[in-house]
Parts: structure tokens; C-alpha cells; sequence
């Protein structure tokens, strides 16, 4: 019998709509609790045990984990059983009979942009979300910059209008990610959650993900650190639950002073830890961020260790990058926001990949690769740029592309 299934989320959390995702393909039935519009939940929700971030699930009053840990229990073959479902109900691996005109692997701008355009073309695109529906821009508060948003949108609420765009026009969304691919097969071969998927053409937009320091203290709490347990890369997803704490955040990019100052609507202070005497952010941010009475600079500095007391982040072991003097300050959070890596692993062995993960195109300003019917678009590609007004336009340009190759070889 299925277990009684509840999950803690918030509204703007990108994790919660993809592990909603895997419990709705489950077709289990649970119980969502907001944890940001419900103050009570959130210290009902840690009560239990769970970590400091969402989405966390229970079954029947058992820890279940978090987004990640979710995916990974279904990976090993161990979440149907964790859920209460029977042998039966699990899902056989299936093939898709339907050759698909074009699979879009990724969202974010150019995902949602290449599936407007694709479906507009009548070319009944199917697009599969990622791991991160909507990509980086779900994790970012303000933008500013995106043209048609005088007064600036967030994140999350863009990435809900991207995609209820391209769903209008027609473009099929699956909210999971993607397994497997053979580009050089004809048809293309995708697989996902144990179905495969046929297509003549596949547009790429994986995006990219945030950084890790690899420092010791850092991983996930299942596997030993304090990830979820004081450590973050996503003020948006936890940033509530640091309220009145002394946090830190390392980093030196827009993205660090954008989370730095978001996590000013709840922590007493806010640290930023750089390596460097001069930020690499844009001169808006830095000034903006250096006006905020809360926030503090650290200069010259790195994180050597996450340091606690079992339960949760209590302290950061620093060091003097002039000196090499070493020592412990005292923090209830720490977020990272040292910039992102393309999301390529994927495609190792099958396409050309530069030295620092960005697939490369053989023709510079198009979005085609080195395999005829694959293309490539947005920050998967472009180590330039690196914006969202910039990868909607290539992901335009990808299904016009593509629109034009199906065309000629039809």
C-alpha cells in the first residue's frame, strides 16, 4: 500500500517542482506543505529531522530526502519501496514508437525559446525540463536586464511565463532529465526514466550548474557534510531558513552580490568571502551591494572547511591567502556562488567539448554541431556572453535552424 507522502516546498523552489515531478510519474498522491508561507511547517518540517533546505519528503512520518536524494533513491532501484508502492506498479522500460520532429534537452531561455519556436513551426516539439526546470534564472532573484521588464521580474516568474509560452504554441514538457543520448544514430536516440524517445533532430540547451569549492564539510548531509544542513547554492530555495543568523557567502560575481543582498531580508549579517582585493561583478552590483549596511567584505580570504556540530553548519575554517594563516569564524549559513560549469557530461565522446566544458559549434554565430540534426544553445555553448536575452536568442536561432535542416532533408 502507498505510503501517506508529504513534501515541504516553497513557491520559487525549481527543486520542488522537479521532485513533484518524480512523485507525480510515481502516481503516488501527497501532501504539499509550503514552508515559506507557513513559518510553523518550516519548524514542524526540521523537527523531524529533515535538512535546511527544500523540498524534503516524507513517507508516512519517515524521512524520504531531499530533490537530489530522490533522484539518486530511484537511480539505485530503492524510492518504490521507500513510497510504499508495489512491484507492480513500477514502470517497464519502454520505446517510443513516434519519431519526434525535434527533442529539446534542457530548459531555461533557450530551451523554452527553441520549443516557442519550434512549435510555431509546427514542428511538435518535446522538451524535457532537466534537473533544474527553467534553468539558472530560477535560482536568481531581480533581473533587471531583460528587455520588456522596466521594473525588473524575478527569476522564477520569467521562467514560468517562458514556459507557459512555449506550451501554448504546442510544446510537449516532461519534467525530468535526460539519461542517455546516441546523436549519431538515425533517428536520434534520448532516453529518460526508463523510456526512449526517437527524433530526427535534438537542440541541446542543458545550461549550466552552480560551482562547488570541494572543500571538506561541503557535500550533501546523506553524504556526511552539511549540505542542506547550513550549506546552500540557492539563496531563493533556503534563504528563510537563516533568519536572524550570521551568514556567509563566498564568491565575487553579480550572482554572489544578488544572493548577498537577498539574504539580507534574513540573516543579522551578511559576509562576503573573497579570494581577491577587487570583485569581478559589474559596477551596479558592486555599488548597490556596498550601500547595504548588512553585508560585509572579506578579502583575501578562502574557505578551507565547513565546520559543525553534527546537525548543522556552526563555523567556516578561513584562510589568509597572503599570509596562510588559518582560523575559525562563526556562521549559522554559508552559500556558494563561485559561477557555473556546463552541464555537458552528457554528451562526452559524442561531440567536441572545450577544455572548460562548453560544447563547441564548428561555425561561430550558429548553433549547429559537428553531427548533422544536432544543435546547441545558450550557456551550454557560450562561455562569452553568458545571459539570458542572449541565450533566448540562440535558442531562436537553433529551431530556425533546425526548422531549415528537417526541411532540406526531409
Amino acid at each position: 500500500m502507498t505510503k501517506k507522502i508529504t513534501i515541504y516546498t516553497t513557491a520559487i523552489c525549481p527543486y520542488c517542482v522537479h521532485a513533484k515531478a518524480l512523485l507525480d510519474k510515481k502516481g503516488v498522491d501527497y501532501d504539499e506543505i509550503d514552508v515559506n508561507a507557513n513559518p510553523k511547517a518550516r519548524q514542524e518540517m526540521q523537527a523531524k529531522g529533515a535538512a535546511q533546505t527544500v523540498p524534503q519528503v516524507f513517507a508516512d512520518g519517515e524521512y524520504v530526502g531531499d530533490c537530489n536524494r530522490l533522484y539518486e533513491l530511484d537511480a539505485e532501484g530503492e524510492l518504490d519501496a521507500k513510497l510504499g508502492l508495489e512491484e507492480s506498479q513500477k514502470e517497464e522500460d519502454q520505446v517510443s514508437e513516434e519519431i519526434r520532429n525535434v527533442i529539446i534537452i534542457g530548459s531555461g531561455p533557450a530551451g523554452y525559446t527553441a520549443g516557442l519556436y519550434a512549435s510555431r513551426a509546427n514542428l511538435n516539439p518535446l522538451l524535457f525540463s532537466g534537473m533544474q526546470p527553467g534553468g539558472q534564472l530560477t535560482i536568481t532573484t531581480d533581473v533587471e536586464n531583460y528587455p520588456g521588464f522596466p521594473d525588473g521580474v524575478q527569476g522564477p516568474e520569467m521562467m514560468v511565463l517562458f514556459r507557459k509560452q512555449a506550451e501554448k504554441f504546442g510544446t510537449e514538457v516532461i519534467d525530468a532529465a535526460v539519461d542517455k543520448v546516441d546523436l549519431v544514430s538515425n533517428p536520434k536516440v534520448v532516453e529518460s526514466g526508463g523510456k526512449t524517445y526517437l527524433a530526427k533532430a535534438v537542440i541541446i540547451s542543458t545550461g549550466a550548474s552552480a560551482k562547488w569549492l570541494g572543500i571538506p564539510g561541503e557535500a550533501p548531509a546523506h553524504e556526511g557534510g552539511y549540505g542542506g544542513k547550513g550549506v546552500s547554492a540557492c539563496a531563493t530555495c533556503d534563504g528563510f531558513f537563516f533568519k536572524g543568523e550570521k551568514i556567509a557567502i563566498v564568491g565575487g560575481g553579480d550572482t554572489c552580490l544578488e544572493e548577498a543582498i537577498f539574504l539580507t531580508n534574513f540573516g543579522e549579517s551578511v559576509t562576503v568571502i573573497h579570494r581577491r582585493e577587487e570583485l569581478r561583478a559589474s559596477q551596479i552590483m558592486q555599488d548597490r551591494a556596498k550601500k547595504n549596511e548588512k553585508i560585509k567584505f572579506m578579502w583575501n580570504t578562502t574557505v578551507e572547511e565547513v565546520l559543525g556540530d553534527g546537525d548543522k553548519v556552526t563555523a567556516l575554517k578561513l584562510k589568509d591567502a597572503k599570509t596562510g594563516e588559518t582560523r575559525e569564524e562563526e556562521y549559522g549559513g554559508f552559500f556558494v556562488a563561485i559561477g557555473h560549469k556546463p552541464n555537458s557530461d552528457l554528451f562526452v565522446d559524442q561531440l567536441k567539448i572545450s577544455d572548460s566544458g562548453y560544447l563547441d559549434v564548428p561555425n561561430p554565430g550558429r548553433t549547429a554541431t559537428e553531427i548533422p540534426g544536432v544543435f546547441a544553445a545558450g550557456d551550454i555553448t557560450d562561455h562569452y556572453y553568458r545571459q539570458a536575452v542572449t541565450a533566448a536568442g540562440m535558442g531562436c536561432m537553433a529551431a530556425i535552424e533546425t526548422e531549415r535542416w528537417l526541411a532540406e532533408n526531409e
